[in-house]
C-alpha cells in the first residue's frame, strides 16, 4: 500500500510506513529511511507531524549536538567492557567527536507514535564500527539528545 502525505512525502507500508531519501549529514548526502509508526490505514497523530517538521526545521544546527551524547556513550561501553585497559580492535581509544564521527553512520530516522511520550519524540538509527550487531540509537525528546544505546531504544 502506497499513500502520499502531505508531511511526510510518498510512503509504503509493510507493518509500518517509511519511504527511502537523502539528508545532508555533517555536509555528505546521506542515504536513509525514514520510518513512520502507524497503522494501515495511513491517518497518523499531529504529534508525529509536530516531531518532524521541528527536527527538519533544525536540522542544520541540531545534528552537531549529536556527537558529544555519543562519544561519552562510547567511552562509557568501552569502560564497561573493559576496553579501556585491555585492548579490543573494535573498540579503539576515541577522543574527539571528529573520531566518532568517523566510526557511525545515519541510515534512519523513526517517527514513534505521538501519544508514547510527552513531547516532540524522534528516533536516530546509526550504523556504528563497535558494534554491527546492535548498532546505535539516539532518541530525541523536543530536539534534545535524551537517550544513547542500542538500536532497540529507538525502534
Amino acid at each position: 500500500m502506497k499513500k502520499n502525505d502531505l508531511i511526510f512525502g510518498d510512503l509504503e507500508y509493510n507493518y509500518s510506513w517509511s519511504k527511502d531519501t537523502t539528508i545532508l549529514f555533517f555536509g555528505r548526502e546521506t542515504d536513509i529511511t525514514l520510518m513512520i509508526d502507524g497503522e494501515e490505514d495511513g491517518e497518523f497523530d499531529e504529534e508525529q507531524y509536530a516531531a518532524y517538521q521541528a527536527l527538519m526545521k533544525s536540522w542544520e544546527q541540531l545534528h552537531g549536538s549529536f556527537l558529544e551524547p555519543i562519544l561519552n556513550y562510547y567511552r562509557q561501553k568501552r569502560y564497561e567492557l573493559g576496553y579501556d585497559i585491555a585492548q579490543n580492535g573494535n573498540y579503539p581509544l576515541v577522543e574527539t567527536s571528529d573520531q566518532i564521527l568517523e566510526m557511525i553512520a545515519l541510515e534512519g530516522i523513526v517517527v514513534p507514535y505521538g501519544d508514547i511520550r510527552e513531547g516532540r519524540d524522534i528516533g536516530l538509527l546509526f550504523n556504528c564500527t563497535w558494534d554491527q550487531e546492535n548498532g546505535l540509537g539516539l532518541r530525541l525528546l523536543n530536539e534534545e539528545v535524551v537517550d544513547v544505546g542500542y538500536q532497540d531504544i529507538v525502534i
